[in-house]
């Protein structure tokens, strides 16, 4: 009867060790589930802090290339020139260049208002100024706005306008060269620079005059053949002329292949930009990759041990239960 009685509390007392033994695998699996929980958390916070870093990121650099990036432009005075735009405009959007005085062109769902028959929209903004004159040269600015008038692309384009003029000794030589920003003309002969005209100070030899923007030279020589410039008050190039002197009388262009330069001949700032951007952007991504490789790396390290002394913790159980039965 005793015998019956110690079996039957060891078997109670097997049963309780049991239950306590599943309680506490139930907290560990509770405990376990919550850090995973807490790693999944932390970790995929860091990943999106690292993910909204990397659109912060290029949405400035699309905010750079988009913004208002300098090109410098050339074109041959009588040609054409096309001021790029680089941009994919919709149906609806407002494109309008101004100079620094005044509207050139405004475009707006496929109808364009231009100042003269010289201005012309093409493909989605870009735009052509045909019939180049000397004092088209000068800074422009392109905006695009979307229909409810926010800006979506601003561009500044800096005109510079060449020329190649053949004159006959004792011609006269005319060249409307002096607009609005010009602030001084030299010229280069010998390789130096010396001022023939300067704003408020005039010109440097009787046989030139200046009137109505034009810089004239009378009984044309052989020591006024050279390269002319015009720059503004800060110094920027804005028209270069080439003066040869002629036997034949002719006085124009020189019309050869060689010295027609390229109407769309652009030399940008922003390559300076777009390069170390997207290198950044790439070397950006591939640490949030590695990143997010090493988390699931961790994360399946973590539960190897765990599952492991649960195993362990079941088997130990069941042995129990078998003993004490």
């Amino acid at each position: 009867m005793a015998s019956i009685m110690q079996q039957q509390q060891g078997v109670s007392q097997g049963r309780r060790r049991a239950k306590k033994r599943k309680r506490s695998l139930s907290m560990e699996k509770f405990k376990e589930r919550w850090r995973t929980l807490l790693t999944d958390i932390h970790w995929f916070r860091c990943f999106n802090v690292l993910l909204l870093l990397l659109l912060c990121f290029i949405n400035s650099i699309r905010s750079a290339t988009a913004g208002n990036t300098l090109r410098r432009v050339t074109g041959e005075e009588g040609g054409s020139v096309t001021l790029p735009c680089e941009f994919e405009a919709r149906d609806d959007s407002r494109i309008v260049l101004n100079s620094q005085s005044k509207k050139i062109i405004d475009c707006q769902n496929g109808e364009c208002k231009s100042e003269n028959g010289r201005v012309f929209k093409k493909g989605s903004c870009d735009i052509i100024i045909k019939g180049l004159i000397f004092s088209n040269a000068g800074k422009y600015f392109l905006r695009v706005n979307n229909a409810d008038g926010q800006r979506e692309v601003e561009r500044e384009y800096h005109l510079h306008i060449q020329d190649e003029i053949s004159v006959k000794t004792g011609e006269q030589l005319k060249m409307d060269v002096l607009f609005i920003n010009a602030d001084k003309v030299e010229k280069n002969s010998s390789g130096e620079w010396t001022e023939v005209w300067t704003r408020g100070h005039g010109v440097s030899s009787d046989r030139l005059t200046v009137r109505d923007g034009n810089l004239t030279i009378s009984n044309f020589t052989v020591s006024d053949t050279g390269t002319y410039r015009v720059l503004d008050s800060e110094g920027e190039i804005w028209i270069t002329v080439t003066v040869t002197g002629s036997s034949s009388g002719l006085k124009g262009k020189l019309d050869t292949d060689d010295d027609k330069p390229d109407d769309t001949e652009e030399r940008t700032v922003e390559s300076w930009i777009i390069v170390p951007s997207v290198i950044g952007s790439l070397v950006l991504a591939l640490i949030s990759a590695v990143i997010w490789i090493y988390w699931c790396w961790c994360r399946n390290t973590e539960h190897v041990p765990v599952r492991q002394e649960e195993i362990e913790l079941q088997s130990r159980t069941s042995r129990d239960d078998t003993g004490n039965l």
